[in-house]
């Protein structure tokens, strides 16, 4: 009997998930366990294992089709079945078709398939393998959609295949048989959005859910910023000195960032308004410390959750955040990985940036921005009081924090005691 893969429900309050991938077509043999297809749901992106062992049969839900929990959105069948009657179906008719496909974005709405009418030296062939605005493009540019290889589901053509077609001036792009794709290790690259001037591309599910949480945020908290310059040239050799040893010792990389979380735990629990959260006509002053970590992704943005950070150890703070991290590129992140955050680090400067005035993540209070590490002239006074010019490594860390909950001297004390602890680093780093 064939397996039904269906729509799993990643946390009690998730409803719905958008299928934003397949990473297997179908008559591809899968093993159970193995990566089948991505989702998009309104607290994480993910990627789905196969429930079972076999060859997939069909595909009932295509990309960007949202669909209810427990939706059947295929079936494995096991090997010994017959499965190219099912593939040749689902290949051309998608059970749960996207409203509009990412894949093909369009500046005005298109009209219908029954009324589009297909140019006489069509075939009936091209009909199925392609959109009604990718046979557009093809008519307007002459090209003969035959030559064209689909890279989507089933062979299916897509927009990037033809533009890709146009560019290289008329000439077909390579067989798929040339190059084969299981020799190319690592997740599957990142989907690119249509370039062409005038093209409307569709939000992604993820891009929606940050776009209305960022309005969100501004229009509840009152948004004020500080900024403190901080000299952590003992940290740069400290961890120099240190990351290879600690590499081989712990087997996990030594980064800045459980500096710089440590120090923000440390003024956490010295001053835990800033720690807490509006609730109402009240303030909720949070037991524990857990600590949001925003990773920054080729498809967006998302703050997986580091709990109970406050009882951690320097090299638990580094574990927590590397693993965080790992699972959020690499689309394992639980929807509980990305709940129950009470104070956020976010590092713009890990692309150059000097300084961000970062938008607090709701229901936190405030939100630290950590800015490049760069080195600077600075004046330096010794200890006899002698002024002196050195090379030193600075770094920006910025406070966004909301004004209904947080004085600005409470702010000012609490990024001091953060500049403070960083500048005169003593505990190890293990």
């Amino acid at each position: 009997m064939p397996t039904d893969i269906v729509m799993p429900q990643m946390g009690e309050s998730i409803v719905e998930g958008t299928i934003t991938k397949w990473l297997k077509k179908p008559g591809d043999k899968i093993q159970r366990d193995e990566p089948l297809f991505e989702i998009s749901t309104d607290k994480v992106d993910a990627e789905i294992p196969a429930p079972a062992s076999g060859v997939l049969q069909d595909i009932r839900v295509s990309e960007g089709a949202t669909v209810q929990v427990n939706t059947v959105v295929g079936t494995i069948a096991s090997d010994g079945e017959s499965v190219a009657a099912k593939t040749s179906k689902s290949n051309s008719q998608p059970a749960v078709a996207p409203e509009k496909s990412k894949e093909e974005p369009v500046a005005r709405v298109e009209p219908s398939a029954p009324s589009q009418k297909a140019a006489p030296d069509e075939r009936d062939d091209d009909q199925t393998r392609s959109s009604p605005l990718v046979r557009k493009i093809a008519r307007e540019h002459n090209i003969d959609l035959g030559q064209v290889s689909g890279s989507g589901l089933g062979g299916r053509i897509t927009k990037q295949d033809v533009l890709a077609f146009l560019e290289g001036h008329g000439a077909p792009p390579p067989a798929p048989t040339t190059i084969s794709a299981p020799a190319v290790a690592g997740p599957p690259q990142p989907r690119v959005a249509a370039s062409i001037p005038g093209d409307v591309v569709p939000l992604t599910q993820m891009r929606k859910i940050i776009a209305q949480r960022m309005i969100e945020s501004r229009r509840t908290s009152a948004h004020v910023h500080c900024m403190f310059e901080v000299d952590i040239t003992s940290i740069v050799h400290l961890r120099n000195k240190t990351k290879s040893a600690f590499e081989q010792r712990n087997g996990v990389r030594l980064t800045f960032m459980p500096f710089f979380v440590r120090a923000a735990i440390i003024a956490l629990q010295q001053f835990p308004i800033v720690n807490a959260s509006m609730e109402g006509d009240g303030i909720r002053y949070h037991r524990s410390v857990n600590v949001g970590i925003a990773v920054a992704l080729d498809w967006g943005l998302i703050v997986p959750v580091l709990k109970n950070a406050g009882d951690l150890n320097f090299l638990g703070l580094q574990r927590g955040i590397s693993d965080l991290g790992e699972r959020a590129r690499t689309k394992k992140l639980r929807p509980e990985d990305v709940e129950g955050s009470t104070f956020t680090v976010t590092n713009p400067g890990q692309f150059g940036a000097v300084f961000g005035l970062p938008i607090i993540n709701q229901p936190n209070s405030a939100i630290m921005g950590v800015g490049g590490i760069a080195k600077a002239p600075v004046v330096v006074t010794d200890k006899e009081g002698n002024d002196s010019i050195a090379v030193r490594s600075l770094v920006h860390l910025t406070l966004g924090y909301d004004h209904r909950t947080i004085d600005g001297a409470v702010a000012d004390q609490f990024m001091a005691l953060v500049k403070k602890t960083l500048e005169n680093w003593s505990e190890e780093v293990g």
